[in-house]
């Protein structure tokens, strides 16, 4: 398991990326950083993380082979490689917040970035970027936020929680070599948050509405069940899942 670890850097996503350029990487090389300057989250967002206090770090995982179309099987091995490690520490009402943020009832402990490259319409690696709230405990201004140190009541050793995702993608994405997709998209749905419970929902626009988790689809698209028992499909960029 070759993993770097870094003081500071921008972001580890970033600096993984830059490290692919000059040298070749084994599969499931993990950059992790005791701060990370400039984080990022989903559609831009920016991770806030007390430095030295919570996991966050990058993993490049090679030779996905997936057509483009089929991305989201790569967001669905790594939320249940997550889960599967925090689950096994016994964190409270685990849920997974589609496409893939990480939740203890409704509070947000983990968010995932992947960037991924291609040759031609298939994906042929990724860049797997998580911030892992684990020893912080104080969380300005930010709502619906815990960590795994709040939830348990201990600290966290932070390298051993490391090992312990990692070895967890490793399992999955063999897994995921080896099962039908239909397998991969059962297990994340029986885990997702808010499924088949009322949910509130914000259309990019404001306009807010009201329904019920299905599911996603083959392509990643939220399943809501609306008004008069339809069942439509949203991208990430036309709805937000409220808390």
């Amino acid at each position: 398991m070759n993993i770097i670890k870094l003081d500071a850097t921008d972001s580890t996503n970033a600096y993984l990326k830059g490290l692919m350029l000059v040298q070749n990487l084994e599969d499931f090389t993990a950059v992790m950083a005791k701060k990370q300057l400039n984080g990022r989250g989903q559609m831009g967002t920016k991770w806030e993380s007390e430095p030295g206090k919570n996991l966050t770090f990058s993993v490049l995982k090679n030779k996905i082979e997936l057509p483009i179309q089929n991305q989201f099987v790569i967001s669905i091995c790594v939320s249940l490689a997550i889960y599967n490690t925090l689950h096994k520490l016994q964190i409270p009402k685990l849920r997974v917040k589609w496409p893939n943020d990480i939740m203890s009832g409704n509070c947000k402990i983990c968010g995932i970035l992947i960037e991924n490259t291609l040759i031609g319409d298939t994906i042929d690696s990724s860049i797997i970027g998580i911030g892992l709230n684990v020893n912080q405990t104080v969380f300005n201004n930010l709502p619906n936020v815990s960590s795994l140190k709040l939830l348990l009541g201990k600290t966290v050793n932070l390298e051993e929680l490391l090992h312990s995702v990692v070895s967890n993608f490793q399992d999955v994405f063999q897994q995921q070599q080896t099962e039908a997709p239909i397998n991969l998209f059962d297990r994340y749905e029986s885990v997702m948050f808010k499924r088949h419970k009322p949910a509130t929902f914000k259309y990019n626009s404001g306009e807010l509405f009201t329904g019920y988790i299905q599911g996603v689809s083959e392509s990643g698209q939220l399943r809501i069940l609306v008004e008069d028992e339809i069942i439509k499909e949203f991208s990430l960029k036309e709805v937000t899942l409220l808390y």
